[in-house]
């Protein structure tokens, strides 16, 4: 018997176009590989295993099989999309356990093009924080799962890094895609504003769905799925101006030595590729960290607004009070703006940015959600305060896997562009594939 759990999305749909291997079949090696290690990862809150092998059968007997993208590949969503017949908890015991009418448009386009949802995953409550814990389950990083695997799409990373599914469905408003893709080895991007629909909660704009793969193929197949415009186009192959930036967008936050050693290799991988690479910083202003912080606990004030607080934890609770100051502030003002004219002349000497994806490695995978809120943003802004620029923009920006830190966990940078520039990304995400390959799933077994 083949061993579909393991391989990428690409390679599961040739086999079921091409009758090679059944959906079912394929779903049901998945299933068995969740059963088996789950339990240590921690990426879902619910399994889907007979409605999965039902969908399963239903993707097998489609008359358009042979012409499916994503025919018979296991996908696992967010659990804070709508699943048809599933409920939506957002890591919160205040949300309600109502089962979902109708998927999301995402869920429902990687359905339509074959895909088989068999779970949802593990998300911090209203999914704000950049690890991922709380009363339905812990996320943990499957390379080192002393550690958490981000956040806040933290099990839907995990299950991919595991080999649970070889793609998942994200969002990402704060760098909620690419925190955990960069913990736990993956390819991601967050496609620019417009690109993908977002859902009704979407943080004021910044929120964007998107993939998580293992390799650039995978992400570049799961996105032109879910676009609604032909932003993987193939693009016409040349030398890109690349600045390398090492500093952090956020006063105060250093940069540790292998995120910076990490940067620094692969601009050197870049400039072997042909491109002209130079040091650069984006001209970030001291006011970003204060507009990162009014957006973010904005975006939660919104989200709590008719939940029990009583049934919030702690760290939420105090995050939507402080937001509830700044919702005011965040939809009548102009800072978002302000942001992107002040980095615009610098794109136009560059074609691309190459970052650090984190200063540090994640905190340990511990009870966040029962710590205080100052002790958790204090955690999330010294370990991730390059993502959150290009929410605030509305530009794309990916993560790819680059190296490994002391501890043999997966290390990685940051591709930044401008908006329209997602195949550009995935083109050099792909070039420093090609010549500086990683590991693609974590060694559980």
């Amino acid at each position: 018997m083949t061993n579909w759990a393991g391989r990428t999305a690409a390679e599961i749909a040739a086999a079921v176009r091409e009758k090679r291997a059944t959906p079912r079949e394929v779903v049901a090696e998945h299933l068995a590989r969740i059963e088996r290690l789950d339990g240590r990862v921690g990426a879902f809150r619910v399994v889907r295993a007979e409605a999965a092998l039902a969908e399963a059968d239903e993707v097998g007997s489609r008359g358009d099989l042979a012409e499916l993208p994503l025919a018979g590949v296991p996908v696992a969503i967010k659990d804070n999309l709508a699943v048809r017949g599933e409920s939506n908890r957002v890591g919160s015991a205040a949300i309600p356990d109502t089962p979902a009418e109708d998927d999301h448009v995402t869920v429902a386009r990687l359905r339509a093009a074959g895909a088989v949802v068999v779970g949802l995953t593990n998300v911090p409550e209203l999914c704000v924080f950049g690890t991922t814990e709380g009363v339905h389950g812990t996320a943990r990083n499957p390379w080192d799962t002393s550690r958490s695997a981000g956040g806040s799409s933290g099990g839907s990373a995990a299950a991919v890094a595991a080999g649970l599914v070889p793609i998942a469905l994200g969002n990402d408003g704060m760098g909620s895609l690419r925190i955990p893709a960069a913990n736990c080895g993956l390819v991601t991007i967050k496609p620019g504003h417009g690109v993908v629909p977002a859902g009704t909660s979407n943080w004021f704009g910044m929120s964007e769905n998107g993939p998580l793969a293992t390799t650039v193929e995978d992400a570049r197949l799961m996105l032109s799925v879910l676009a609604d415009t032909d932003a993987v186009r193939p693009h016409e192959p040349g030398s890109r101006k690349v600045a390398v930036s090492l500093r952090s967008p956020l006063a105060g936050v250093a940069i540790s030595k292998p995120y910076a050693a990490a940067t620094r290799a692969a601009a050197g991988v870049l400039a072997k590729a042909g491109h002209q690479v130079r040091r650069a910083d984006p001209p970030y202003p001291l006011s970003l960290s204060f507009t990162s912080l009014a957006h973010w606990t904005a975006g939660t004030a919104v989200d709590a607004k008719d939940l029990d607080p009583g049934l919030l934890t702690r760290r939420t609770r105090v995050h939507a009070a402080v937001g509830r100051r700044f919702v005011g502030r965040v939809t009548g003002g102009d800072s978002r703006e302000k942001l992107r004219r002040s980095l615009e002349p610098f794109f136009a000497e560059h074609d691309v940015v190459l970052t650090p994806a984190l200063a540090r490695r994640s905190p340990k995978a511990e009870a966040w959600h029962e710590r205080g809120w100052l002790r958790n943003v204090l955690a999330n802004t010294n370990y991730s305060p390059l993502t959150p620029p290009w929410n605030l923009t509305g530009w794309p920006a990916l993560t790819v896997p680059f190296g490994s830190l002391p501890s043999g966990a997966p290390c990685a940078v940051q591709l930044v562009g401008l908006p329209g520039s997602e195949a550009m990304l995935l083109e050099l995400a792909e070039q420093v594939e090609k010549l500086h390959p990683w590991q693609r799933t974590a060694p559980l077994d």
